[in-house]
């Protein structure tokens, strides 16, 4: 049947106009205005916004992290996300058994999210050491799997080293594979934590102190010049949170470097790290990078502002706070260290972002919706509202008014970071591939409806 979203305000990254959308099964078959109704579906949009189906590229479903695993699974996540009006999300890949190759992990989560997920989905690869067969193996996977983007971290138990940083980087140049990096210098950082759990600061306040914003931006520094060095390969960095890591970024714009991008989250545009300061509740926010100050958070704005960051992803890795998170209790180095985030992005940003006027609707949609699908091989298929996309739709209405809370929530965690936040305007319909999936917060989806999704190539900045 076809369906028609009548008299919407919608909204791409570069156009804000009144009109409708056709869709024939699963995809748009036309946007303008004056289509023949006949035997169609109507879904009346006016005096609401219509927004493509947000993608987000930064999320931890399943996550095995050490002896804690996190609270969603791919159904628990994704539903959480559907009713947070993303619909399609592309998730970071856990560790694997040391040694392993990189299939191991690719086979083990189309194991954890088949039949499971109910949007769309897709996997970056994780790289836990360099030899020449993982070099290889990098190639393979993009071929068969349509996983063109592959990650690596500068901390952590496999982290890793500079060598094998730029191997990656020069094979990801060969391939045109996207490398994304999570930046901290790891030396400083197991040095402060040692120096302050020795010392009895055990306490959640200390998280921050032990992971400063120097460690960040030492990082992104030293991980862009090695992608120069590399004749300008694919980077993106991930979850960037603070002005001194943003000045880095800012600093490779300007002298003229290409082909890479950089991520931040909501949490690092809109939370502090006052929120440490109690002994329980600061548990719910040990992240890393941790949240920053105030100052930082005005910072990253201005970035999005002026397009100096290229998306806004979640990094959502939930663990429940009266379970894994009290761990952290006596020793905030035990503490897993992730929160929940995919169901709140769209109404942070839209409330905290547009309504307060720090981003226009184009930027919204840029940052939530279109480059994140342009960044990782998904455009124009997602994060488009254009004849033969997805018909991936959100419709938005700018007059309500809610309060996040968790009890509204659907995810597995037992908790919000957000609880209390009042936002401006709030999701009424979600719609992915032609079907509604969410409509008034209530989830009208099916496990399992969600489709594995091979990716192409990234177009970076």
């Amino acid at each position: 049947m076809r369906k028609i979203v009548k008299s919407g305000t919608i909204v791409t990254d570069s156009h804000v106009f009144r009109g409708d959308v056709m869709i024939e099964g699963e995809k748009i078959r036309a946007v303008g205005t004056g289509f023949d109704e006949e035997g169609a579906e109507i879904l009346d949009a006016s005096g609401k916004y219509v927004f493509p189906g947000a993608v987000d590229v930064h999320t931890h479903m399943d996550l095995q992290a050490g002896k804690y695993r996190a609270a969603d699974d791919f159904y628990d996540g994704t539903v959480a996300a559907a009713c947070g009006g993303t619909t399609t999300i592309v998730d970071h890949m856990a560790f694997g058994p040391k040694g392993c190759s990189l299939w191991h992990q690719v086979e083990e989560y189309h194991r954890i999210a088949d039949g499971k997920a109910v949007i769309d989905y897709g996997f970056h690869g994780v790289i836990q050491h360099v030899d020449a067969s993982v070099l290889k193996e990098m190639g393979e996977i993009a071929g068969k799997e349509g996983i063109t983007s592959f990650k690596a971290y500068m901390t952590y138990d496999f982290m890793l080293k500079d060598d094998g940083l730029f191997q990656v980087l020069k094979q990801a140049k060969e391939d045109g594979i996207v490398i994304a990096v999570h930046c901290e210098n790891d030396g400083v950082i197991n040095y402060l934590r040692r120096h302050y759990i020795e010392n009895g600061c055990t306490e959640p306040k200390y998280h921050p102190l032990s992971r400063p914003a120097g460690c960040e931006a030492e990082a992104v520094g030293r991980m862009l010049h090695l992608a120069a060095m590399a004749q300008d390969a694919p980077l993106y960095i991930v979850h960037l949170s603070s002005r001194a890591g943003l000045l880095e970024v800012t600093k490779a714009r300007r002298n003229g470097q290409k082909n890479f991008a950089a991520e931040t989250c909501p949490q690092y545009l809109t939370l502090t790290d006052g929120l440490y300061q109690d002994p329980q509740e600061g548990l719910k926010a040990i992240m890393s990078p941790p949240l920053r100050k105030k100052e930082d958070n005005e910072a990253l704005w201005g970035a999005l502002r002026d397009n100096i960051l290229d998306t806004v992803a979640t990094d959502h890795c939930p663990f429940c706070f009266g379970k894994e998170k009290q761990a952290g209790a006596e020793d905030f180095t035990a503490c897993p260290n992730g929160a929940p985030g995919v169901e709140e992005r769209f109404r942070v940003m839209y409330s905290e972002g547009v309504a307060k006027g720090r981003i226009t609707l184009h930027q919204f949609v840029k940052y939530l919706c279109t480059n994140p699908a342009r960044m990782y091989g998904l455009y124009p298929q997602k994060g488009a509202i254009l004849p033969g996309a997805d018909a991936d739709l959100v419709i938005f209405d700018p007059a309500k008014r809610r309060i996040l809370t968790h009890a509204d929530m659907h995810g597995a965690a037992d908790y919000t970071c957000y609880e209390g936040l009042p936002a401006e305007g709030d999701i009424d319909l979600v719609m992915q591939r032609g079907n509604v999936i969410a409509e008034n917060n209530r989830f009208l989806g099916s496990r399992g409806a969600g489709r594995y999704l091979r990716r192409g190539k990234s177009i970076l900045a």
